[in-house]
């Protein structure tokens, strides 16, 4: 598996506070078979000049010093669209130094302008991820199908596929409308993985293939500027959801 979102580099956002928190990760993901993953602690656009680059990569060297040997760790950013017309084309910004930027909206919701910012990012040259589009107010199906058509990559959270309310549905329905393009464990220096998803997609639903794309093919094909490859639908079936919600908790 690979695991492009992740808030493992200590003490720079609210994800992990520490070495030691990020490194029991990191060693619990490798038993479960992460073999790659990317630090992408959180960054505002309005920022993405004055960000230093310096320190974060000090703060990297020491994590990966520290940690295990695998998974092979990455560095990278989620980048919230706090202004718009940002320039994110520095491969300083991408996965990996890859051309793929991971994104996400305000906590507020979708933005007004939203497709035509994700346009624009995605004319100039980027590849652009958008983190957990179940989480943002008034994001629908037909919503992320439009954001699709126009070259942007879909990362759903794992978690929010066993999630309760408006996030889960809207996360399944986007796996059951083949909108997703991978899976992400978005770990804050806690229990989230990718294991529990993968599992459930493989082993309950028989979902092999499109488990295979969302947890490691698509996410190593964006790391290599390489095309994603469409994932089929996955149907859930309802009397299985209380066996994924256990495997998560």
């Amino acid at each position: 598996m690979i695991d492009i979102h992740s808030h493992l580099l200590p003490a720079v956002d609210d994800g992990s506070q520490s070495i030691d928190v990020s490194v029991a990760v990191l060693t619990r993901f490798a038993e479960q078979g992460v073999e790659r993953l990317v630090c992408t602690p959180h960054l505002k656009a309005s920022q993405v000049t004055v960000v230093p680059h310096e320190a974060y990569a000090e703060r990297f060297a020491e994590l990966v010093a520290a940690a295990p040997p695998r998974p092979a760790l990455a560095r990278g950013w989620e980048i919230m669209l706090d202004i718009p017309g940002a320039d994110l084309r520095s491969r300083a910004l991408g996965l990996g130094g890859s051309s793929a930027v991971l994104i996400e909206f305000p906590h507020t919701g979708v933005p007004t302008g939203a497709t035509e910012e994700l346009y624009r990012l995605r004319s100039s040259g980027i590849i652009p991820v958008l983190a957990h589009p179940e989480r943002y107010f008034g994001c629908t199906v037909d919503l992320v199908r439009e954001w699709r058509q126009i070259g942007v990559v879909m990362q759903v959270d794992g978690l929010a596929l066993a999630a309760g309310g408006p996030m889960g549905k809207l996360a399944r329905a986007l796996l059951e409308n083949g909108l997703a393009d991978l899976l992400a464990s978005d770990n804050h220096g806690d229990s989230r993985s990718l294991a529990a998803a993968r599992h459930y997609l493989a082993e309950d639903l028989g979902a092999r293939e499109q488990a295979e794309l969302l947890t490691s093919t698509n996410a190593r094909r964006l790391l290599a500027d390489e095309p994603i490859v469409p994932v089929g639908p996955v149907r859930f079936q309802q009397g299985l959801m209380q066996r994924l919600r256990k495997l998560f908790t």
